[in-house]
């Protein structure tokens, strides 16, 4: 059985909400998902499972969690060739330029580490909707379908 780690940043639960959606997703598709905020993983989990999803969110104007740095930095140094991953994220389009900044970011951060992206970078506006609901319905199914 495939396994995955989504691993989610957040301050107004907006994330929290998209890690949720992910996990289900890949649940419903047969993968053992464990999920867990950025302060309570290691990027080194990320070698014990098949699927990588971090789900952060971008603060004031287009930085990282503060929580999630140490992280980040971690992230980069870890060798996940063989792995597949993805990265969805909300943040708020007032930002301008710097709208979900920290989704593209970590997205680099794996790119990195020699893990195979296997679904684009998803930026929410704000609190998932419907529309976004269905789109990480196939964020999840494109991560599935790059593992196998």
């Amino acid at each position: 059985m495939a396994s995955a780690l989504v691993v989610y940043a957040t301050i107004t639960g907006n994330n929290e909400d998209i890690a949720d959606l992910v996990a289900d997703a890949l649940k419903d598709q047969g993968v053992e998902v464990e999920e867990t905020e950025i302060t309570m993983a290691d990027a080194a989990d990320f070698n014990d499972v098949d699927i990588c999803v971090v789900c952060p969110y971008t603060y004031d104007e287009g930085a990282l969690p503060d929580e999630g740095l140490d992280f980040f930095d971690d992230l980069q140094e870890e060798d996940l060739s063989g792995k597949v991953f993805g990265v969805a994220g909300s943040g708020d389009t007032v930002y301008g330029d710097d709208f979900c900044k920290a989704v593209d970011e970590f997205d680099a951060a794996f790119l990195k580490s020699g893990a195979k992206r296997a679904a684009g970078p998803v930026h929410i506006n704000l609190a998932p909707d419907k529309d976004d609901v269905k789109t990480l319905d196939g964020f999840a199914a494109q991560l599935v379908k790059a593992m196998k």
